[in-house]
């Protein structure tokens, strides 16, 4: 089958869980022996045409930028629609594939030119992100509604988007398929020095180190982990807290870290690279994942498969990926207490926390690999295509 997958994000651009979703299914398509071919963004120092793991990326160009995201989304689409047209002419596409409604505008028009089935993956909405409450929410919520009107099918990654898009956006839930999201655990099966990696973010070897990473913005709920951070301490003194990520919170997010009188605890990396992402991981006692609105959380399945003890809130896909006191502890959204409770949980018992390691590690190697992902896609591209 000769598949494109469209997407705004795909790395060395990680801005989200779009591009590692994308690059992980991408490889897995591939694998299966069909033609693959990824068209994104263009990325400093990164080749406009290149070809990874047995499939194709083409990077398109934007040779026109604007400081409103809105504005430039609707720029770039433009760009991106001359970019599956030269795709286009080496590859006749059997259908195309786009991720969020960043994408929406070329995709559609795509389809709609070349006639070609086009398939959705809804990754979250601005109905469930933020809310609506201004001009710009109502006209991104306006273009996942197209989105998903104009899709033959749309894959959703938890059983809760699926709730969240057919019950907003109307639709029927014989449209929506249902494919959890993957990880690839191999990248985390390697060999580290754990005590170099914590000491290079300033964790001591008596001390333990609780760990975040994603996005600063609301929906993550990192303030009610800093607002748990003067409980934690207060049972381990010898506690440590790295927040890992970029968003447009974190100045606000700091500042809360200044007025907990704990700042000298807490560490905010910004970015950091792949490499030192998994290794921070393998190193940390506890990932906390304190999110108010998680459509799935890959994050939890990250922590897993490099063999963290995961304590996150009970919410959204968050509540479907997670077995409490099985393969994490669930603690209550929004509630820094119940955050405290479940770190303290995970600390406090040596052989709890090793328990939740290994189951955690098992479900992820065999519920949730790449494999399985394409395999449920592929059923998809089938189906839009009636072949199954």
């Amino acid at each position: 089958m000769r598949i494109c997958l469209l997407s705004w994000e795909f790395p060395p651009r990680i801005v989200g869980g779009i591009s590692r979703h994308v690059f992980g299914l991408a490889k897995s398509l591939a694998k299966m022996k069909n033609e693959v071919v990824v068209v994104t963004l263009d990325f400093p120092g990164v080749p406009d045409y290149e070809e990874i793991e047995d499939f194709k990326v083409y990077r398109s160009r934007t040779e026109v930028g604007h400081p409103n995201f809105l504005t430039w989304a609707f720029l770039f689409n433009h760009f991106l629609e001359k970019e599956l047209a030269k795709a286009h002419k080496d590859v006749d596409f059997d259908l195309i594939h786009i991720h969020d409604w960043l994408v929406a505008p070329a995709g559609v028009s795509f389809q709609h030119l070349m006639n070609k089935p086009l398939i959705c993956t809804m990754h979250s909405t601005e109905h469930g992100r933020s809310g609506l409450h201004n001009p710009d929410s109502y006209m991104i919520d306006g273009m996942e509604w197209w989105a998903c009107y104009e899709s033959s099918k749309v894959i959703v990654t938890s059983q809760s988007m699926k709730g969240e898009i057919c019950g907003h956006f109307n639709l029927s839930g014989e449209k929506v398929d249902v494919i959890a999201n993957g990880v690839d655990s191999e990248k985390y099966d390697i060999n580290i020095d754990r005590r170099d990696v914590r000491r290079s973010f300033g964790v001591k070897d008596h001390e333990k180190l609780i760990l975040f990473v994603g996005r600063l913005v609301p929906q993550k709920g990192v303030e009610y982990l800093i607002q748990a951070i003067p409980r934690i301490s207060g049972r381990f003194p010898e506690a440590k807290f790295i927040i890992v990520g970029e968003g447009w919170m974190r100045s606000h997010l700091e500042w809360l870290a200044d007025q907990s009188d704990q700042r000298w605890r807490i560490n905010f990396t910004g970015f950091i690279s792949d490499n030192d992402l998994i290794a921070l991981t393998k190193s940390a006692d506890v990932m906390v994942i304190p999110s108010v609105y998680e459509p799935f959380g890959i994050v939890a399945l990250e922590g897993m498969a490099a063999g963290v003890p995961v304590v996150a809130s009970q919410v959204g896909g968050l509540a479907e990926v997670i077995e409490h006191n099985k393969t994490g502890v669930y603690a209550y959204s929004r509630n820094p207490d119940s955050i405290g409770w479940g770190v303290e949980r995970v600390l406090s018992d040596p052989g709890y926390r090793d328990w939740l390691v290994k189951n955690g590690y098992e479900k992820v190697r065999t519920q949730f690999s790449w494999t399985a992902v394409a395999e449920h896609t592929m059923d998809v591209y089938k189906r839009v295509l009636g072949e199954g």
